[in-house]
């Protein structure tokens, strides 16, 4: 059986932002999947060349959208535009990540999150995530898993 594949994925090419230098290029995955409607994935790739290592952070695609044109998240993940001009537009998104390992910050084309975004809400439009998710069959899991 093969598995699943992911219903959205883009590839897109971040910035680590490191203080006092030069931005660091990373590529990161952008995924989203119908079966978990209100989240996106963004898996980093880590290592060396040809190093399959991965690093994943899930959050929810209302916040990565609402961060492309204003301040959004607290904790974990952050999300906001990038030095706005007198419109309140701007080219980049930054993304902060935060956890007990430490934080980084990550600059991101606004464009390319923009893209990703319509191409989900061509998959499950923006207020119908819930017709996506079968509520019983989730309790059934979760009562399952915690019973054994």
């Amino acid at each position: 059986m093969t598995a699943r594949q992911p219903d959205v994925v883009s590839q897109v090419d971040l910035a680590l932002v490191v203080p006092g230098s030069v931005p660091l290029p990373v590529v990161a995955s952008l995924r989203y999947d119908r079966l978990d409607p209100y989240a996106v994935h963004i898996c980093f790739h880590t290592g060396g060349a040809g190093s399959t290592d991965m690093v994943e952070w899930t959050f929810a695609r209302q916040l990565l959208a609402d961060g492309l044109t204003r301040p959004t998240g607290i904790g974990d993940v952050r999300v906001w535009p990038s030095n706005p001009d007198a419109e309140g537009t701007s080219s980049t998104v930054s993304i902060a990540l935060s956890s007990p390992s430490g934080h980084a910050l990550f600059e991101a084309p606004r464009e390319a999150l923009l893209q990703f975004l319509l191409r989900t809400y061509a998959e499950v439009p923006f207020g119908a995530e819930a017709t996506e998710v079968d509520l019983d069959a989730e309790l059934t899991a979760l009562l399952e898993d915690d019973v054994t």
